[in-house]
């Protein structure tokens, strides 16, 4: 089988290969550093398969393309699969599939760490260190003990974010989900029965989601109303779950008390490349890191070793499944 690897850094290369070696899969990987979309899809011409990460663009008109260079699957290296048209891939035959789990535990204790980093100033202090200035002013936090948490998705890194703040730090965690799970309340979560009651009595929100229709923008004008004054909002999950816009709006009146945002909706155009010698474009991008109480990182939640080694593993394992009976376990369908 032939794969045609998109989107690759020098950290995905030793795992995706060891993987291959480890089970001895008649794998050939080509590596590509650009992202897969309608002007890279050529690439694909004589591969199998592809294999993508979450800033990939794998709308219908790339896979029409890639359907036509002879392409039979898609290997997502990550749990989400938005980017991918799931109806446009039925149609054409290509078959879907994705790493439902890697290293929830990665995403909840860098959720932790960014909660910790905006709320103590872990970042300024840092800075104003380095510089000599020893002063304390402007680093005033607040104790996580005792305060009430909202974590919105209730998956495998909401529940393991919301154990180690209730049992960790004696927070008071509440959490909202249509799909609700018997696992929260041994993690020490309790749910609620809207959204809406959860943004009122929350003082600090995190975002664990996967981005739907239904999840684009919930966080927007109307619900940023719901939060009380200085709420801290932190978003490992998807950009789009944000309303960019209502976030710059609520900053600029105050009502937000700090921001931690490891993904942004049009990250693709930034992150994972140094664009440190261009100008950034995106005027909602440059307008968000201009606000002293907002942390952003590039999609970094997710990387450890451990994660990297498991993605690595199940998505040859999805390839090889593919391979040998046209499906898999973590084949993602069009009515998902």
């Amino acid at each position: 089988m032939k794969v045609a690897v998109f989107g690759v850094r020098s950290y995905d290369v030793d795992p995706l290969n060891a993987a291959c070696e480890a089970t001895s899969a008649s794998i050939e990987l080509s590596y590509f550093e650009p992202l897969l979309d309608k002007s890279t899809a050529i690439l694909t011409e004589g591969h199998d398969a592809i294999c993508i990460f979450v800033n990939d663009v794998c709308d219908a008109t790339v896979l029409e393309l890639i359907h036509q260079h002879g392409v039979k699957w898609v290997a997502l290296r990550c749990a989400g699969f938005n980017n991918v048209d799931l109806k446009a891939a039925e149609k054409f035959g290509i078959k879907v599939v994705r790493v439902p789990s890697y290293a929830p535990e990665a995403v909840a204790e860098f959720t932790v760490g960014m909660m910790l980093t905006v709320i103590r100033k872990y970042h300024k202090s840092f800075c104003r260190v380095r510089e000599g200035n020893f002063l304390l002013d402007g680093l005033l936090g607040f104790n996580l003990a005792g305060k009430t948490v909202g974590i919105i998705g209730t998956g495998k890194i909401g529940l393991i974010t919301g154990r180690i703040l209730a049992q960790g730090f004696r927070c008071n965690v509440l959490a909202y989900d249509p799909y609700p799970t018997p696992e929260a309340s041994v993690c020490g979560l309790k749910y609620v029965d809207t959204l809406e009651e959860l943004l009122k009595q929350s003082d600090i929100i995190s975002l664990h989601c996967p981005l739907t229709e239904q999840t684009r923008y919930m966080i927007n004008d109307d619900t940023l109303a719901l939060t009380k004054p200085g709420v801290v909002l932190i978003n490992t999950s998807r950009g789009g779950l944000i309303d960019s816009y209502s976030l710059i709006r609520a900053l600029k009146s105050g009502h937000l008390g700090a921001v931690g945002l490891d993904v942004y909706e049009k990250e693709a155009a930034y992150f994972f490349a140094d664009s440190s010698a261009k100008i950034i474009h995106d005027d909602v991008f440059a307008r968000l890191l201009t606000f002293y109480n907002v942390f952003m990182s590039g999609h970094q939640a997710y990387l450890t070793q451990e994660a990297l080694r498991n993605i690595a593993d199940t998505t040859v394992k999805n390839l090889k499944d593919l391979e040998a009976s046209g499906t898999s376990e973590n084949l993602v369908k069009y009515d998902t």
